[in-house]
């Protein structure tokens, strides 16, 4: 996409302008008197000079936009206040396309409702001045084509800013959306080669002995199904390490439970990879009878929780989500998002 340096549009705008300007001096002398058209001068350079602002915003701020409205009503009564409408003035009519090109330049920095009163102002003063025929000989008509021309440009380009930031704001939630499902189809896939690596032996002697197992591989069966649900529910609380102790739990007995609900995805890897050893940690330490290791929200400055529940003597491990009034609290910890190292 081709773009136009704004210097250079401001540079042909005040050329532009200042041609106004040598035609008022070149035609100083045929008015009553020069003051008037003098002042009228003096307020065109300031208007164009204000307006054509390198500093200045894009859209005209509204004093500014008074302003230019003042003076394009100014220049039309201080130059006939001098001139015989009767007769052929010349370029002593330099005011006309000096105010359309005033209000256009107004028009262009978005300040149409001011731009279009500014070249309804010129229209209304030449007819009372000259007769309505005026307007096509000393070129009205021209100032206003060139102010409506300018406000079609202007609502062109800036319907064409919106669309592109909205095709731009689209394609941004389009990428995301598309790298969202990037993510949710490689995590099925890596989820179900990890279920197929540990449940594909298993499902080949179930197939082979016909589903009759002996109580070991029963046994074998349910711990399986326990690492798959870890799996699943794990994530990002699963490493080899925390795999191993939770093995080893389950196998003297103890129930294990991995819940992620997303709290750790945006460590990096060292700080996860030492969490997840604080957590390996802490399972294999403990003696409860059921174990849960649970994420926090984000935000928390706790990463993982892990509680440890024990039975009192006779009694029987409660499967989760029944009652744990009469359960003891063999182990609380909490593993922060900033494990240091060499705890």
């Amino acid at each position: 996409m081709i773009t136009v340096p704004r210097w250079l549009m401001l540079a042909l705008a005040a050329l532009f302008s200042s041609y106004h300007v040598v035609l008022a001096l070149y035609a100083i002398n045929l008015p009553v008197s020069i003051v008037p058209p003098l002042v009228a001068l003096g307020l065109y350079v300031v208007a164009t000079a204000l307006s054509l602002s390198p500093w200045s915003a894009t859209r005209m701020s509204g004093w500014l936009a008074a302003f230019n409205l003042a003076v394009s009503i100014a220049l039309p009564l201080l130059v006939t206040s001098q001139l015989d409408p009767s007769v052929n003035n010349g370029y002593a009519t330099w005011y006309v396309a000096a105010v359309g090109t005033l209000m256009t330049i107004t028009a262009a920095r978005r300040q149409l409702l001011a731009a279009w009163l500014g070249v309804a102002a010129l229209a209304v003063q030449t007819i009372f001045w000259a007769g309505f025929p005026a307007l096509g000989a000393l070129g009205v008509v021209g100032s206003i084509v060139w102010v409506g021309i300018t406000h079609m440009l202007t609502r062109a380009l800036a319907n064409a800013a919106r669309e592109a930031r909205q095709f731009a704001r689209a394609e941004r939630e389009t990428a995301a959306w598309q790298a969202a499902q990037d993510a949710h189809v490689f995590e099925g896939q890596f989820r179900l080669a990890q279920t197929n690596r540990i449940a594909a032996p298993m499902l080949h002697r179930i197939s082979e002995s016909g589903g009759n197992l002996t109580d070991a591989q029963r046994a074998e069966c349910r711990m399986l199904e326990a690492a798959i649900r870890d799996e699943i529910r794990g994530r990002m609380l699963l490493d080899d390490g925390v795999r191993r102790e939770v093995q080893r739990a389950r196998s003297r007995g103890a129930i294990v439970t991995l819940l992620d609900e997303g709290g750790i995805d945006d460590l990096d890897e060292i700080t996860r990879d030492r969490v997840l050893a604080r957590l390996a940690v802490a399972i294999a330490g403990s003696t409860a009878d059921r174990i849960i290791a649970r994420t926090t929200p984000e935000g928390s400055d706790v990463a993982v929780t892990v509680v440890g529940l024990t039975q009192p003597v006779g009694g029987a491990a409660s499967e989760l989500g029944e009652d744990e009034s009469e359960d003891e609290v063999e182990l609380w910890l909490e593993i922060p998002r900033s494990v240091p190292a060499g705890w």
